[in-house]
């Protein structure tokens, strides 16, 4: 029989939990794609949601991460140039109006990956280099106000 050694989950860090409350919330968007599809809603319908969350959650949210987190360490870390890389490719996706049923799939399946990069991979690193100033200085510029849901088309809610 084999035993794996099993390290104890690291906590997160204070300031860093706003953003994996944001993560939360961007799984639930990668879900309502999901769902989107699933019961046929129209594709339309979908995007406006998705440009409405990423005009007021996730422009916000890879802005702070890319002035605050990722400095803590190296630019030339593979980590940092994976989770830089995933911000382009995912803003692409966002903005892309041209073929919105390919970037919505590939967005639903991208953005899970990239949060469970940062979260699982990312972030525990972060958090073994980073100074207590630095970690204050992630508390100084994040103000978290609580997400805030746009309610006018909840699509993922509506009988197949």
């Amino acid at each position: 029989m084999i035993y794996m050694k099993t390290e104890k989950p690291l906590k997160r860090h204070k300031s860093l939990q706003p953003f994996s409350r944001e993560h939360h919330h961007t799984l639930l968007l990668s879900w309502k794609i999901r769902t989107g599809f699933h019961k046929n809603i129209d594709l339309q319908r979908i995007k406006t949601y998705v440009d409405w969350f990423y005009e007021n959650h996730i422009k916000t949210h890879f802005d702070l991460e890319e002035k605050y987190i990722y400095p803590i360490l190296d630019s030339d870390h593979e980590y940092i140039k994976k989770a830089i890389a995933e911000h382009r490719r995912l803003q692409r996706l966002f903005e892309d109006k041209s073929d919105i049923e390919r970037s919505l799939s590939l967005l639903e399946e991208e953005l899970e990956q990239h949060i469970r990069f940062e979260e699982r991979v990312l972030f525990p690193e972060v958090q073994k280099f980073a100074t207590e100033e630095q970690l204050r200085l992630i508390d100084q510029h994040h103000n978290e106000v609580g997400f805030q849901e746009n309610i006018a088309d909840r699509f993922w809610e509506l009988q197949k």
